[in-house]
């Protein structure tokens, strides 16, 4: 498959919402903000790029795993998936959502430590899982700006 598979590493810019889906599949959807930081050799500091905002679904055993670790606002996490590019109406006008899909997710090592424990896993997705996601990934548009005003500060 010719896929976009992508790496983000941000931090987490709102709680995660967890749910099970009609049929029973555990989903996740969480917010992860990733501020790009450049040199300027005429001051010599680094400065802050604008911030980017993706929402993050996560489906399954990962979706679990994700949901009873902790992953608190302001978490450093690095994410592998795959890139989904939407498009919505919202107040009359075309707005694109950056999305992804993901396979992987946890703390980005760099920045803290972690604890792993092993677990099992499950099955394929529905049409009504995708549907569910979408929505989800909606709601984020709906609520993100006030939610992400600023960048939480690192620890």
């Amino acid at each position: 498959m010719n896929e976009a598979h992508i790496t983000i590493t941000g931090w987490v810019a709102a709680e995660p919402r967890y749910t099970m889906t009609p049929n029973g599949t555990p989903f996740l959807s969480l917010r992860v903000g990733c501020t790009p930081r450049r040199y300027d050799r005429q001051t010599g500091q680094w400065q802050d790029v604008e911030t980017l905002f993706m929402t993050v679904n996560c489906w399954r055993g990962l979706a679990d795993n994700v949901n009873a670790s902790e992953f608190p606002r302001g978490t450093p996490v690095l994410v592998t998936g795959r890139l989904r590019i939407r498009q919505y109406e919202r107040d009359g006008q075309w707005r694109f959502s950056a999305e992804v899909e993901a396979t992987t997710l946890g703390p980005d090592l760099q920045r803290g430590t972690a604890d792993f424990r092993p677990v099992q896993r499950g099955g394929p997705l529905s049409e009504e899982d995708r549907r569910l996601a979408r929505d989800a990934a909606d709601e984020w548009a709906l609520t993100a700006p006030a939610e992400e005003e600023k960048e939480p500060k690192a620890a």
